[in-house]
């Protein structure tokens, strides 16, 4: 993106949800100040008014744009000359479909987490409204992001497979084998609970994902699927494991798992796409790493930051070769923990 496509300023971005405690929303505003193309500038953080505020005010959010709830910011916000560009929504999934009408009918652009919506209809329905107003609608499925996923992509785009024959991709975590919701754990708690996660559990909260890369990487399309979901912790309303058979348009086959209670797992989304003349196999916990094996070929390793990438891949690599992704959140992580305090007793001292 050009300072000429910005017009000379930084995109004006807004926030709902993704306050205090909110991993995602920490995710989200470490992202918007990478590429140092977004400003945060204001937000409605929190169910809880006071707390929002509080947290908003922290974050150098102006004190008249600090939002007690959604449709205030929105309406707010759509009325300023220097209004938000677009606005990010961080809540739980019950919440996507009427934050997202609501910013969209207000010509404000929409970043929003997945699921996009917990209803087919919904859904259909935010389709509509963008070929109505023509505003943007992105939905952040962020593995697809890494630089050695689009390697995948380009790949087998190139043929170097040839015909795509299976794939089995799988997510499966181990946070919630046993009943953390009852345990005042408010991230576990309302994935759980039907009218604010939805009809899926796990299959809705990280099958997503698994279902998207999958996707992305082979550009096969789905037919049909039979899905076995099984709940394994006692009490549950949602399942907390699933396995997906799934036939692609074309003939291919594939198998998605997605689980919550994998004891063992942390974070463990991994793709392999099996084709006539070779494999690939990408895991997330090595993301630097693709890993290809050409029919009665040598198994290669193929590392994050060669020269012979694809060039959509070498664009996506923010560091040189050897210096793995997390590098600059290495950086970060120092440069946070060094000077600020030295900082903060120097401001204190000037204004006393």
């Amino acid at each position: 993106m050009s300072r000429q496509t910005l017009q000379g300023r930084r995109i004006r971005l807004g926030m709902v949800g993704g306050g205090e405690g909110a991993y995602i929303g920490g995710i989200h505003r470490f992202a918007a100040r990478l590429d140092d193309r977004y400003e945060l500038v204001a937000g409605a953080f929190d169910v809880d008014a006071e707390r929002g505020r509080a947290f908003a005010l922290d974050n150098l959010i102006a004190e008249d744009r600090a939002y007690t709830d959604y449709q205030s910011m929105v309406a707010a916000e759509a009325a300023r000359e220097d209004g938000v560009d677009i606005i990010a929504i961080c809540t739980p999934n019950f919440t996507h479909f009427p934050i997202a009408r609501a910013c969209l009918e207000a010509g404000i652009d929409v970043i929003c987490e997945k699921p996009l919506t917990t209803t087919l209809a919904e859904a259909e329905a935010l389709q509509e409204i963008v070929a109505r107003t023509g505003r943007f609608l992105g939905v952040t499925y962020t593995y697809s992001g890494y630089p050695m996923v689009v390697e995948a992509r380009a790949r087998i785009a190139a043929g170097l497979l040839g015909k795509v024959r299976t794939v089995q991709v799988e997510y499966p975590l181990e946070w919630m084998a046993t009943g953390v919701e009852m345990k005042n754990n408010q991230q576990a708690a309302w994935r759980v609970d039907p009218l604010k996660n939805g009809r899926g559990g796990s299959i809705g909260d990280i099958g997503t994902h698994a279902y998207h890369l999958a996707g992305y990487v082979t550009g096969l399309k789905a037919q049909s699927v039979l899905a076995d979901l099984a709940t394994f912790v006692e009490g549950r309303a949602l399942d907390d494991n699933a396995h997906v058979l799934i036939r692609y348009e074309g003939g291919a086959r594939g198998m998605l798992w997605s689980s919550q209670v994998a004891i063992g797992c942390a974070n463990a989304l991994r793709l392999r796409v099996f084709g006539e003349k070779g494999s690939l196999i990408w895991s997330q916990e090595q993301p630097n790493e693709l890993v290809f094996t050409p029919l009665e070929g040598v198994t290669q390793i193929i590392k994050r930051g060669r020269a012979d990438l694809d060039a959509l891949t070498q664009a996506r690599t923010r560091t040189p070769p050897g210096h793995p992704e997390g590098y600059i959140e290495a950086s970060a992580t120092s440069t946070a923990a060094s000077p600020q305090p030295c900082i903060a007793v120097r401001r204190s001292r000037r204004s006393a």
